[in-house]
Formats: structure tokens, sequence, C-alpha cells
């Protein structure tokens, strides 16, 4: 009898197992919110790529502070948004003029600020 608790544990275990991890999300492009205009699809131009859920700048800001990620925080003020993109902060290296103008990174910030925001619906998958 105990063999067969044993057994049938290992057993679950493996269907674990074999399962492997859940899946990362999927990227965030302004395919994924296709009414993204504004700040809004600034943001996901040019910022989401580090700072959406799958972003190596969500994983490490989330050693720090909750939430992680940008578009869900209450508290961010645009100054904070434009000096911490133009000086860098942390591992985020300066965003340059060239890249980002100051009318673009306003408008960002501007949409960060602004937040939180919820999750968008209908994107797509």
């Amino acid at each position: 009898m105990k063999r067969l608790f044993i057994a049938a544990l290992l057993l679950a275990g493996g269907a674990a197992i074999a399962q492997g991890p859940p899946p990362a999300p999927k990227p965030t492009t302004l395919a994924s919110r296709p009414g993204a205009t504004g700040g809004e699809a600034l943001y996901v131009e040019h910022c989401a790529s580090c700072h959406a859920p799958n972003g190596m700048g969500t994983g490490l800001l989330a050693r720090r502070i909750q939430p992680a990620l940008l578009e869900a925080r209450d508290n961010l003020p645009a100054a904070y948004v434009i000096t911490a993109a133009r000086r860098g902060i942390g591992n985020m290296p300066p965003i340059p003029r060239g890249e980002v103008s100051d009318a673009e990174l306003r408008q960002i910030a501007d949409y960060l600020a602004a937040g939180p925001h919820p999750e968008p619906t209908g994107a797509a998958q």
C-alpha cells in the first residue's frame, strides 16, 4: 500500500514537471494595442519592450518597488519620468533626444502620470 502511495505521488509530480512553466506573456506592441494613441502609443513604441509585463526593466524594478509595471503605478509625476528617462536610472540608460524627442517624452510622461492605467482589453493575442 505504501509503495502505491509513493508511486502515485511520483506520477503526480512527474505530470507537473512534464507540463513545464507557464507561457511567458505576449510582447506589448502597437499591434497588440491597436487603439493606442498619443502618449500611450509612444510608451508602447519606446518603453514597453523593457517596461511591459515581460520586460527586463519590470523584473528589475520588481526587486525594489510594487507595482513594478509603470502603467499600473499611480505615483509617477511627469517631471520624474522625464528626468529618469533623460538621465537614466539604475540599469536604465539615458534616453537621448535623437531617440525620443522632448515633445514625445512629455506625452509619455503625461500618460504615465495619469495612471494607473487598466490592462487594455481586446489586445491581439
